[in-house]
């Protein structure tokens, strides 16, 4: 997950910032990838869901890809969907070790239930000994269950993987997918998308712009269409090129 610092920091409304789903994911070559996330999330939609509604008849999937190539993106979009399903789920990542005890702790229970419940896993690649051991577990878990599905996300492909080879094999039992980085036109698609979306209206001339002269990976430069928006609200000026250059050195 990108954590490059801002220029400047702004008090973002953050009920303003539209969340991740997969309607505003800009696949580029991800197509598969956003048709069989799809096709789940299109299930936990109907009504009287049963643990025999796997349109995929797989218990997991896993995704990999460089850093703004939308796999956390991805991952929000599936627990947000889940959430809005009214589905049982649970977000693991490896700066949240308390949180993986608690979903051990219920596996039993999920593993003999009919309703379907989600587990999304963020960057599979830093998990630590201890939680190598935890996912083995859980997936485990999940294979033998009845209804639980579980979506990670790391940088690599899991033969790649520098962790323990039971784990990378376990991975490719799964469906794997690889996230593409954006071309650059597809990043002003996306950029245009983020902005239409907060209500924003740019000049023609800033994101190509951005592109040349700030980050080209889409955290920040989605961050930077927050950043932008707030500071248009607080100066109370149209979104410019000078509006761009004026931001960017008020650090």
């Amino acid at each position: 997950m990108n954590t490059s610092p801002l220029p400047r920091q702004f008090a973002l409304d953050i009920s303003h910032t539209p969340k991740a789903s997969l309607e505003n994911y800009l696949p580029g070559k991800d197509l598969a990838l956003l048709s069989a996330l799809q096709d789940l999330q299109k299930t936990w939609a109907q009504s009287g869901i049963t643990a025999h509604s796997n349109p995929l008849n797989q218990r997991w999937i896993y995704w990999w890809g460089p850093e703004g190539s939308g796999r956390t993106h991805l991952l929000e979009a599936m627990d947000l969907a889940a959430q809005t399903a009214g589905l049982e789920h649970f977000n693991l990542n490896p700066s949240q070790p308390t949180t993986w005890v608690r979903l051990e702790e219920r596996m039993e229970p999920l593993s003999q239930s009919d309703l379907p419940s989600i587990i999304t896993v963020d960057d599979v690649d830093r998990l630590d000994e201890r939680l190598v051991g935890a996912l083995f577990r859980i997936l485990n878990q999940v294979q033998a269950s009845k209804a639980i599905h579980i979506f990670m996300a790391g940088n690599e492909a899991p033969a790649n993987l520098k962790l323990r080879e039971d784990l990378r094999t376990r991975l490719g039992w799964g469906l794997i997918f690889q996230t593409q980085v954006l071309a650059d036109d597809e990043k002003i698609q996306a950029l245009e998308q983020a902005a239409k979306a907060r209500g924003l209206v740019l000049s023609p001339d800033v994101l190509p712009w951005l592109l040349n002269r700030f980050y080209r990976d889409m955290p920040n430069l989605m961050a930077l269409i927050d950043a932008l928006d707030a500071y248009s609200l607080e100066t109370k000026r149209a979104v410019t090129l000078p509006l761009v250059r004026e931001l960017l050195q008020s650090k």
